[in-house]
């Protein structure tokens, strides 16, 4: 049937040609001159193909001869695309030229430009113009023999508004329905304290069924939290390479602590092998061998769908996993098919075929999502019918494979080939989402809509995926970078995984498209002509592309190496066709030439060694992401930097090396994102902080060497108009008198939701820092002379701060001043479940507490009644937990606080005491949730 085929998705490649074949830019430069015919029948021919490819993209899942139409509309699509790629850069360079680049370069030009002879570029531009115009004409005649035709096609924004921003997770439900199986597989891991083997338990089930969630499920279990004293997770997946999968357990456990059998050496762990396929019983003896040397009571869980290698690896018998019970598969369909609506107002005709729906999913949740998603954006009995008649295809053989590809197929072409291009990542590859966006940006997948950004709309496409269950695991995760010893210094970052049968979908589209190199030496050739997206996660990746790339010669269109490069890649005229590159080198110079990169719209350079960029980068003039944050050892960005317009994110961070901004960056108009921006000595050639005025930045900002910025400069910054900013970092080098004066200026708008402020002068804050609503993380540091943190003369609220930092604040006395004692009774930090105090050598108390409800006593206070962590170092003064001495004050407690940590305070005497009685456990404590503590170096302390 139609359904067990993906659709092939060619539309929003020849669009993409299209869009580039009418830009106004080759009329503007007349880079086309003498090829206007050959124009005109282009973009008339591409049309004409445009108006039926939908119907040759359906009918290729049946029609062999469609098929190979579509994959030769495809080849040469790529190809136009590329010429006119090659059109348009000409068109930037003609335009760089008449604006002064070149005489500012410094260098002849004919090096960067061999081939930009104008009369030499005609010539070799109108042949392959001619080239493509035939090949489209002979299409178009097929086309017409085909008998392919017309279908109207949904808008864009009509798609739009069909979709919410729910992302739906059917976790929770399936955490319902697996109480029983969890509570099994607890008993049969918990069982094993006093085995001396190691015992293996396969979990065996079809694709989709929830044997990694629930895994998830146990792997959380408190019980199994407290009783391993190593939690291991690692996913196989289709290679099962011993010395990799020794390496990844090694790492997993304990990074850079050697060899597996010394980090589990004398520890009784738990080690999830997930989505085992192997049935080599020898490679299974090998890696086993080596996990033996945990202590007894250690056990390895894994899932598999193969009864065969759950026969080869189990110690005990497999636990088979049920299909989940129909009334199970019922709510996920409705919550996914009905979204937001109540019951009521569910048209009773289609509730009523649910069920009939339920018995396609095979008790599947997947499946059940999968089919959910479909029937949401019908609203017809007709359509419900189609979609249930149209699902009946699972068998034991394929699964539920052929549900999600109908899902796939229900995609928009927009949405299609943005998954599509997903096959390149490897199975449970943790994917960051906004590179992901911007991988979609750089190869023009994002449709171009008036006033709406592209980085918009791509997260619009992200989210609807991800509710269908395109993506899975989303999640938004605190990046912390151990190279830097400054407080607070980590970043935000979203990451999504797919799951492995939807990658299956992706790859039945992609497969001739997409390369994954070998972890081990093989004498497979693994890198065909047709690749276009390569991702490489091999040690020594520049030895196996050096290798390929003499044999071969692909168009490659995107390159990815997660491992570092020691040597230098040889062949670099092969990579001219590159839209997106990724490389982490040791070495000090860029690794490729500019002049070969010029289709190039991303370029991620991040935690390189390379000590400067070439000036002549500034040449790639569409360029659109450059990512050069963690190169320790890089002084300055180019020169002209000015005249690569195309840069929209731009990410500095991390490169404690630079000193200055080159000038004119105020250019950059289409800068989304700025990470870090170095002001240099005032009266210098290099960019002021005031060029950032008019770009519309956002996310996230660092601004380092403040003691360079004027008052006039930081207001002409025009911070608090960048409504887009997230995460704010202030940083001066050392202290300076007009300090207050330059933070006043740089006052954000107050939707900000981190700020770090490092080495500041001046001796309190601004008033505006306190009313922050929207705030979620503060850290402060190194603010020699601060004596009070806001001047304000009453207490106040940050009702969203969820982490506060304070380091070496040496004269920090305390955190406001208080004129009305009365005001104390408002709760200061409501939200606060992370506070770390260190190196405050004259703070003496913690804020005034807040009365609490009754439930903990009549005379409760705390000012942190959320607290979780609370980690106090190195205050010589500090006496008090409250600021108010006295027992009339109340009590003071901390109701939820897990972990304390208490060091080199010497005048702390004691911990508070807490009233009797009250809802939060039999015995007095003011911490009733403790789990950690750690006292150290306390000499006055008395009692607990």
């Amino acid at each position: 049937m139609a359904e067990l085929v993906a659709t092939m998705v060619v539309g929003p490649l020849l669009s993409i040609v299209k869009e580039k074949a009418s830009s106004y830019l080759l009329d503007q430069y007349k880079v086309m001159e003498g090829m206007e015919q050959q124009h005109r029948i282009l973009k008339r021919k591409l049309l004409a193909i445009l108006d039926v490819v939908a119907d040759a993209e359906q009918a290729a899942s049946h029609r062999e001869g469609a098929k190979a139409w579509l994959e030769e509309v495809k080849r040469v699509a790529y190809e136009a695309n590329e010429i006119f790629d090659e059109f348009k850069y000409e068109a930037l360079r003609r335009e760089a030229k008449k604006n002064g680049h070149y005489s500012k370069l410094g260098f002849e030009v004919v090096k960067l430009f061999p081939t930009h002879n104008r009369f030499a570029f005609r010539d070799k531009m109108g042949k392959k113009l001619c080239s493509i115009v035939q090949a489209i004409e002979v299409l178009v005649a097929e086309m017409n023999a085909f008998g392919f035709k017309y279908q109207q096609q949904v808008p864009a924004s009509m798609q739009w508004r069909q979709t919410d921003p729910v992302i739906f997770d059917p976790k929770k439900i399936i955490s319902r329905s697996r109480d029983q199986d969890t509570s099994n597989i607890v008993d049969i891991l918990l069982g094993q304290v006093s085995n001396e083997s190691l015992m293996v338990v396969p979990i065996v089930g079809i694709g989709g069924l929830g044997k990694t969630t629930l895994t998830q499920l146990i792997y959380n279990e408190p019980e199994i939290q407290k009783h391993f004293e190593l939690l291991i997770w690692v996913c196989v997946s289709d290679n099962f390479n011993v010395d990799s999968l020794a390496k990844k357990i090694a790492e997993a456990a304990s990074p850079n602590k050697g060899q597996v059998q010394d980090v589990l050496s004398g520890r009784r762990f738990l080690l999830v092998l997930d989505d085992v396929w192997n049935r080599e019983s020898d490679k299974w003896e090998k890696l086993k061998a080596r996990l033996t040397h945990g202590a007894k009571g250690s056990v390895v869980l894994t899932t598999t769908r193969d009864e065969g290698v759950a026969k080869i690896m189990g110690t005990v018998k497999a636990y088979n996993l049920a299909p989940l019970e129909d009334n199970f598969i019922q709510e996920i369909i409705e919550t996914r098919a009905f979204r937001l609506q109540k019951e009521e107002e569910r048209p009773v005709v289609l509730v009523n075929m649910v069920g009939e729906i339920v018995k396609r999913c095979c008790g599947s949740p997947l499946a059940a999502t999968a089919l959910g998603s479909v029937l949401h954006t019908k609203s017809s009995e007709e359509e419900w019918k189609a979609i249930s008649s149209r699902s009946n295809v699972c068998t034991e053989e394929s699964g539920i494979l052929p549900i999600l590809k109908l899902s796939y197929n229900d995609l928009s072409s927009q949405m299609k080939q943005c998954f599509a291009f997903c096959a390149m990542f490897p199975k449970d590859y943790k994917i960051d989402v906004d590179k992901l966006i911007q991988l979609w940006i750089a190869h023009g997948f994002i449709q171009h809509q008036n006033e709406v950004s592209p980085e918009t709309i791509g997260k619009r496409i992200f989210s609807e995926l991800a509710s269908r269950s395109f993506f899975v695991d989303v999640k938004q995760v605190q990046v912390s970078f151990h190279e830097t010893m400054h407080i607070g210094d980590s970043y935000s970052q979203h990451t999504c995984k797919i799951h492995d049968l939807m990658h299956d979908v992706a790859l039945s589209t992609m497969e001739k498209e997409c390369a994954h190199a070998p972890e081990e030496p093989s004498q497979i050739e693994w890198l065909s002509d047709t690749a276009r997206h390569l991702l490489l996660s091999c040690e020594e990746p520049e030895t196996i592309l050096n290798d390929s790339m003499a044999k071969r010669s692909p168009a490659m269109q995107t390159l990815l190496c997660d491992c570092y490069m020691e040597d230098p890649l040889q062949h670099l005229s092969k990579y001219s066709s590159l839209k997106a590159l990724r490389l982490c080198t040791w070495s000090r110079s860029f690794p490729l030439k500019s002049k070969h990169l010029h289709h190039l719209r991303y370029l991620d350079l991040s935690r390189s060694g390379i000590a400067s960029l070439p000036e002549d980068i500034s040449i790639l003039y569409n360029l659109q992401t450059l990512n050069i944050s963690f190169c320790r050892e890089l002084r300055w960005l180019p020169r002209q930097m000015k005249y690569m317009t195309a840069l929209r994110h731009l990410y500095t961070h991390g490169c404690p090396e630079m000193r200055n901004m080159p000038s004119d960056l105020r250019k950059l108009i289409s800068l989304r994102t700025f990470t870090c921006f170095v002001a240099g000595p005032i009266g210098s050639e290099c960019s002021s902080v005031g060029e950032l005025q008019q770009l519309n930045l956002g996310g996230q900002l660092d601004l380092h060497q403040l003691e360079n910025v004027t008052e006039e400069d930081a207001k002409a910054a025009n911070l608090g108009k960048k409504k887009e900013l997230r995460e704010l970092t202030l940083k001066w080098t050392v202290g300076c008198i007009n300090d207050a004066r330059v933070l006043e200026g740089l006052k954000p708008h107050d939707g900000l939701q981190a700020v770090r402020i490092e080495s500041y002068g001046g001796t309190t804050f601004p008033t505006w820092m306190a009313l922050w609503r929207n705030m979620v993380e503060i850290h402060l540091s190194h603010c020699k002379k601060l004596q009070r943190l806001f001047s304000c003369d009453r207490p106040f609220t940050f009702p969203n701060l969820k982490e506060f930092t304070l380091k070496s604040l040496e004269c920090l006395e305390s955190w406001w001043d208080i004129s009305n004692e009365e005001q104390g009774e408002e709760m200061t930090f409501p939200q606060l479940e992370k506070l770390s105090i260190a190196g405050c050598g004259k703070l003496t108390a913690l804020p005034e507490a807040t009365l609490l409800a009754e439930s903990y006593g009549a005379m409760a206070r705390s000012a942190f009644p959320a607290l979780k962590v609370l980690y106090l170092d190195d205050l010589e003064s500090f006496r008090r937990w409250e600021a108010i001495e006295g027992t009339q004050r109340g009590h003071i407690v901390f109701p939820r606080l897990e972990e304390l940590t208490i060091q080199n305070c010497p005048l702390l005497t004691a911990l508070p005491e807490a009233p009797f009685g009250g809802d939060y456990g039999m015995a007095p404590s003011a911490f009733p949730a403790l789990k950690v503590l750690i006292l150290r170096d306390l000499m006055s302390f008395e009692r607990w």
